[in-house]
């Protein structure tokens, strides 16, 4: 995209576990762009899934059965909207089957990284999260803004949202997609408007 357009600033929006990489990605080259927005990203695993016993026995696992499946996504938790469930459901493109270990290993990894870059985070964010999200643990947000140095840091608490906010129920996914794009528009430079002839 810079390549393409070297004069207009790139935003990233990352949901779920592209929520993750948009971190990530942004921690690594923090000058690439003007502002990150995140939709329930995966800052943290979840403590009460992620027990220190289960995490053991995951990187036993890992050594031992890296294919093997633990339990798939359940997509009622996906969004509020029957419509939107459906969708997911039937959308090829979605992975159905179940997470590996060695995939899960990674979700590990990639989390406790972003713990570690936290603190050093400076570049503008936007948060938005539900508060009813079973998928990626509102908490992970809540740290993430609460202890990024970031002086332009906003996080929005979506009442009863579930996971993918833009895809809940219409009120809400209208209601993100207003908010994501004024944020943006807001920090975008000020155009300077054509001058009329002659004046």
């Amino acid at each position: 995209m810079k390549s393409r357009h070297p004069d207009l600033p790139v935003f990233i929006v990352g949901h779920s576990m592209g929520g993750a990489i948009s971190i990530l990605t942004a921690c690594e080259r923090p000058s690439d762009f003007a502002g990150v927005v995140l939709i329930a990203p995966m800052v943290q695993m979840n403590p009460d899934s992620a027990t220190p016993f289960k995490v053991f026995l995951a990187k036993v696992l890992n050594h031992m059965l890296p294919s093997l499946t633990l339990g798939s996504i359940e997509s009622k938790w996906v969004s509020r909207d029957k419509k939107q469930v459906e969708a997911y459901d039937t959308d090829e493109l979605n992975f159905h089957g179940g997470m590996r270990v060695s995939f899960g290993m990674q979700l590990m990894g990639a989390a406790a990284r972003i713990e570690r870059e936290i603190p050093s985070i400076n570049w503008p964010f936007l948060l938005l999260h539900g508060d009813a999200d079973k998928l990626c643990d509102i908490r992970g947000s809540r740290m993430m803004h609460e202890n990024a140095q970031s002086s332009d840091k906003k996080i929005t608490i979506y009442e009863g949202g579930y996971h993918a906010l833009h895809h809940d129920l219409p009120e809400v996914a209208e209601s993100v997609l207003t908010e994501v794009t004024s944020w943006i528009t807001e920090r975008l430079p000020a155009t300077k408007s054509p001058q009329p002839q002659g004046s």
